[in-house]
């Protein structure tokens, strides 16, 4: 790892010299991405995968985060990042550090996936290369399915500039009026929902050969070669494609908002009307005088620009990757049933109303479980504890938060029947999930028709937590059985994400989560809980205590230890904390996946700090908090990164985990995790990663493929 010395005598923690950029950090951490797009030991359909998983990532770091400095800079705001940087000098060293990295994304697709793709029968073919036959397909095609929905808009006097929405394709068209010889300036939208990749028959495939799994051609070269039918009378002296991104941080007005759903609403609308531009990417074959004329209209200078060559918008690629092709894609995988819940997996619904020894009540009574996506069944647990608990008579009510969930979703609809059965139901949508606003607005207004209490979130606050309470009649007593999990109560992203759950039915968490309840649909000012860490009560005091105890181990001359997994760390005063603790000598290793703000490696600051990301195939979602505390572990999941919003701005839950089995699981989960030399990466003092790789004789170890093990030898024992 690379050495800094902090030369200061007096050593000012604060000072940006010990901070990393977050926007810069946040480029290096899908640059990984895009490793993984050009890594030969990844699947070529995985490859392509992540290729769209780049783009899609940058789509969201534009519309969002960029849009963000940029309004910081039109607002001359004067304030600096923690690391020092003006907001001009963070736009334009991001255009300066993503520049290439898109060039590299672009030229790999073009000159080695497609290639690799043909070589297996997929050809994604240019106009240029089709045949006669082929032209004559996509010429009837285009007569039939795409020229009725296109609407070519004119650019003049009186016509103004057109508003184009945000990520969408267009064909920027320079047409000569032939009787005139004017020339003039015309938009076409490339539909967005017309497929964007046509797909030619199995008969006009090339010579009908079998080898040929798929061959299709992009949509908008099949609108380009026929723009002579939009411009009848002109010719066509010129098009390119275009893109552009707009600006989607839409500021909440919550504060006077008398109704939180409406005023939501009204921020989705504002966001699609958005004419704030961040970024243009247009072909590197485009005119000087189009390039201009778009920069000019959308008020964007140099920088914000993105000359490609080749296909625009790679995140349709996504397409491509359900091509049947298993032999290209990672070996399928289906997730294991939790030892401790086999036996109720074995039932179906039909039979829920069997005797509570053979319920998954029962199994969360004899003690806490642990589970772990996607190796563990998301469906045969979390899913399952909620449909029991629907259908079960002793079953009185059912509480939890939803903020990210599926389209169709087996949750909502366990929910529902819930309701149907005469249960108390009580859900807190979140609203404010960005991008994910109108499938909860649609979720909730769902559930309030089947008679399910909804509460849309908490004004000024975002509810972030993932939480399930089930409260259950049983003989004279009544007891609560929890869900405390660190991802969304999403079946899709359940496959994909690695996530942790923790179902208990221990008296302490089941009276927090009714306290914390109380808080989310109530007006309580619970502040203090037993055992859970809510954030923005006592999540940042108590996680900022559990370091300074470890400090005051090393002082004593005991050992003291820090492992921590989380997505994101970038909150300027928990840095600070790890860094004194360093000082203090406790030994720390950071799993982080994304964001990371701490500089390691720096002499007198942060010498025993080491930090790793590991990008794989699931994306690392899950957050460990590990203290040593002399032996004594103490370990934590939950939904929380180590962010302002998530300590400040959020309602998060962390749960300590406390049955020593489970304890020890965690450790060799965070074991296996540290020691993965296939997948990890390895920060950097200047904010750069290193790959880790075997040594000669070292053997390999991929902690996801040993965690897929594991869970399959659990399974068959």
């Amino acid at each position: 790892m690379t050495k800094v010395k902090a030369t200061d005598s007096a050593i000012d923690l604060k000072h940006p010299k010990y901070y990393l950029n977050r926007e810069l950090s946040w480029l290096e951490f899908n640059r990984r991405v895009l490793h993984e797009a050009t890594d030969l030991r990844t699947p070529l359909l995985e490859r392509l995968k992540f290729l769209a998983i780049f783009s899609s990532n940058l789509d969201e770091f534009f519309m969002v985060r960029v849009a963000i400095v940029k309004d910081q800079l039109e607002a001359e705001v004067a304030k600096r990042s923690p690391d020092g940087r003006t907001p001009q000098q963070q736009l334009e060293e991001i255009s300066q550090r993503l520049r290439p990295m898109v060039i590299e994304q672009h030229r790999h697709f073009e000159q080695v996936l497609r290639p690799l793709l043909e070589e297996q029968g997929v050809y994604l073919l240019n106009y240029i290369d089709l045949s006669q036959e082929q032209r004559n397909y996509l010429r009837d095609y285009f007569e039939r399915r795409i020229f009725p929905v296109l609407t070519p808009l004119a650019v003049d006097p009186g016509h103004p500039f057109p508003r184009m929405s945000n990520l969408s394709l267009n064909l920027a068209v320079v047409v000569k009026d032939q009787k005139t010889g004017e020339e003039h300036f015309a938009r076409v939208k490339v539909p967005s929902l017309l497929p964007r990749f046509i797909a030619f028959p199995p008969e006009i495939q090339r010579q009908n050969d079998r080898s040929i799994v798929w061959v299709g051609v992009p949509l908008e070269q099949a609108i380009a070669h026929n723009l002579e039918m939009l411009f009848p009378g002109m010719a066509i002296q010129e098009y390119s494609l275009f893109r552009i991104t707009r600006d989607t941080e839409v500021e909440l007005q919550e504060e006077v908002a008398e109704d939180l759903l409406m005023a939501i609403q009204e921020m989705i609308r504002k966001r699609r009307l958005s004419d704030s531009a961040v970024r243009l990417e247009i072909q590197a074959s485009t005119s000087q005088a189009v390039k201009d004329t778009l920069m000019e209209e959308l008020e964007l200078k140099e920088y914000e620009v993105y000359e490609l060559d080749g296909l625009l918008n790679l995140k349709d690629l996504f397409a491509l990757t359900g091509l049947p092709l298993p032999d290209l894609k990672d070996e399928p995988w289906t997730s294991a049933m939790p030892k401790a819940l086999r036996a109720v997996s074995e039932r179906v619904p039909h039979q829920l109303h069997s005797p509570i020894d053979h319920s998954i009540f029962s199994a969360i009574q004899h003690h806490d479980i642990l589970l772990h996506h996607p190796y563990e069944s998301f469906t045969g647990s979390v899913e399952r504890f909620i449909a029991e608990a629907a259908n079960d008579p002793q079953v009185l009510a059912i509480k939890m938060t939803l903020y990210r969930t599926s389209g169709d979703s087996p949750i909502v609809k366990s929910l529902i029947t819930a309701a149907e059965n005469g249960k108390q139901v009580a859900v807190l949508v979140e609203l404010k999930a960005r991008f994910d606003e109108q499938n909860n607005i649609n979720w909730a207004r769902q559930l309030e028709e089947s008679g399910i209490h909804v509460v849309y979130g908490m004004m000024g606050l975002k509810t972030h937590t993932k939480i399930v309470l089930v409260v259950r009649q049983e003989d004279d007593e009544i007891r609560r059985y929890v869900h405390i999990g660190t991802g969304n109560y999403n079946s899709k992203t359940a496959r994909l994400y690695t996530d942790l759950g923790l179902l208990s039915c221990r008296n302490d968490l089941g009276a927090d989560l009714t306290d914390l309840f109380n808080y989310l649909t109530g007006y309580s000012g619970q502040q203090s809980y037993r055992k859970l860490l809510v954030s923005p009560v006592n999540m940042r005091d108590r996680m900022t205590s559990l370091i300074r105890r470890e400090i005051e181990h090393c002082k004593t001359g005991k050992p003291g230890r820090i492992v921590a997994k989380m997505n994101s760390l970038v909150d300027p005063r928990m840095i600070a904390a790890l860094y004194e603790a360093s000082q203090a000598g406790v030994e720390i290793d950071l799993i982080i996946r994304g964001m990371c703000c701490l500089r390691p490696g720096l002499e007198g600051v942060s010498d025993t700090i080491r930090v790793i990301s590991i990008i794989g195939r699931y994306l690392e979602h899950s957050r460990i908090f590990h203290f040593h505390n002399d032996g004594a572990d103490e370990i934590y999941i939950g939904s929380a990164d180590w962010m302002p919003r998530n300590l400040d701005r959020r309602v998060e839950a962390v749960t300590p985990v406390e049955d020593p089995a489970l304890i020890q699981e965690l450790k060799d989960i965070l074991a296996i995790l540290l020691a993965d030399n296939l997948q990890a990466w390895e920060l950097q003092a200047d904010g750069t990663y290193i790959q880790r790789h075997p040594g000669i004789d070292e053997p390999i170890q991929s902690a996801q493929e040993i965690l897929t093990r594991r869970a399959l030898q659990a399974n068959s024992v």
